[in-house]
């Protein structure tokens, strides 16, 4: 597993010619992992023009080289891509480091893996998760995933909201045609999304179902065009299919998709049998019943984290019995499905119950309900998700659910220069 970055440039243009140039060299790319941003380390005397923060990711690699070769190798790469020796932490237009090497401790002058730097670098420790959360880090008895948790300092993924339906609560409609998707999807890319969730059918309260035939109709289109558009970048977003129906999950896996989001909660027995088939991850979100129902809500009388909680345990244990392991499930609480105003604050103020069960944990909170006693107008809610996305970063939540991508990543942005190193 490689870690690579840059923050001179055009940085994503210098990322791909790094994976480019690995691949020319003998070392295979067999994953690349969301592209991160996060602000430059600095040492204490740092010029003021060193403050330009980074693109980050990591790729999981196959080569034929001893480690002492493969670094060879790189140090090569990072020449030919303009990078000189500097003084430390310098801007740069290339870094690739070394982080793991299959089960190897390697400790000499010049080499040190796992990279000695990995578990306190939320930068290094984000992407990793994202590739392989169960990925076992020689010498710490950690997985990638449990040493982000440690650090407390991941760095979220934005899942970007596309709504291909009429009726959504707080867009529908507005994603008609090809050309309003495509301005959509570029504006979340652009800014710096990581996810595009694809939804085809509303599940908000009194929507109309949708058949599976349906559903696809309006899917289908779409994800061929956006094949088509991102075409073999390998910093392509990932694609996530928002849907309950198993058919429609197997047709969307069938054609590519990295992500089901299931706001059925993984319990239909043929979307567990895909589940265990292939090699998608899959979004299980808690619920009540689908479309939301405002009259069916958790027990008023019992803590909502308390019966969220004891769903998620049995369900965990469920799963891992149907053959699905935990590295490719991720746990939606299900903000505003079956749950009250209330009840919903109170599973984000205890957001962090969820984020050791083993499972990436994920927040689908934007412009929810919930928000009404600080933001009446939906188009008004930004802001109160945007503060709301900010403490739940700070909380363990891997991934964030939103309309507005490009405000998100603007201010975690900001947020995180003031975060301590």
């Amino acid at each position: 597993y490689l870690s690579l970055g840059s923050n001179l440039g055009d940085r994503r243009a210098n990322l791909r010619a790094a994976l480019a140039a690995l691949d020319a060299a003998g070392v295979v790319v067999e994953r690349v992992s969301p592209v991160v941003e996060s602000p430059a380390l600095l040492p204490p005397a740092a010029e003021s023009d060193w403050n330009t923060p980074y693109l980050n990711l990591a790729a999981r690699c196959r080569s034929a080289f001893e480690p002492a070769d493969l670094l060879d190798r790189i140090k090569g790469i990072e020449a030919d891509l303009g990078r000189s020796v500097g003084r430390r932490w310098s801007p740069r237009p290339i870094d690739i480091d070394i982080l793991t090497f299959n089960e190897r401790e390697i400790s000499t002058d010049r080499l040190k893996i796992p990279h000695p730097a990995l578990a306190q670098r939320p930068f290094v420790l984000t992407p990793l998760a994202a590739i392989d959360p169960a990925l076992p880090i020689p010498g710490t008895g950690a997985t990638a995933l449990g040493l982000s948790r440690a650090l407390g300092r991941n760095i979220p993924l934005w899942m970007g909201i596309v709504n291909l339906t009429p009726d959504s609560f707080s867009d529908g409609g507005e994603n008609a045609t090809w050309p309003d998707i495509e301005r959509r999807i570029d504006s979340i890319v652009t800014s710096g999304g990581h996810i595009l969730d694809l939804g085809a059918e509303s599940t908000r309260p009194g929507a109309t179902p949708l058949t599976a035939d349906e559903e696809w109709a309006r899917l289908e289109p779409v994800l061929g065009r956006l094949d088509r558009h991102f075409g073999t970048d390998p910093l392509r977003p990932e694609i996530s299919i928002d849907t309950y129906h198993a058919s429609t999950a197997r047709r969307a896996v069938a054609a590519g998709v990295d992500i089901i989001n299931d706001v059925g909660g993984l319990g239909d027995p043929d979307m567990l049998a895909l589940a265990a088939d292939c090699g998608a991850r899959f979004v299980a979100m808690h619920n009540l019943g689908l479309p939301a129902d405002p009259s069916r809500t958790l027990d008023p009388e019992r803590s909502a984290a308390d019966q969220v909680e004891a769903w998620l345990d049995e369900r965990l244990e469920f799963w891992v019995r149907s053959g699905i392991s935990n590295a490719r499930i991720v746990f939606d609480p299900g903000i505003g499905f079956g749950k009250t105003g209330l009840q919903s604050l109170e599973l984000l103020r205890e957001i962090e119950r969820f984020a050791n069960k083993g499972p990436q944990l994920l927040v689908g909170h934007s412009r929810k309900s919930f928000m009404r006693a600080f933001a009446r107008d939906i188009r008004q809610r930004d802001q109160g998700t945007i503060g709301s996305s900010l403490a739940l970063s700070a909380r363990g939540v891997d991934i964030l659910r939103v309309h507005n991508v490009p405000d998100h990543a603007a201010a975690y942005l900001a947020w995180a220069h003031l975060q301590p190193e």
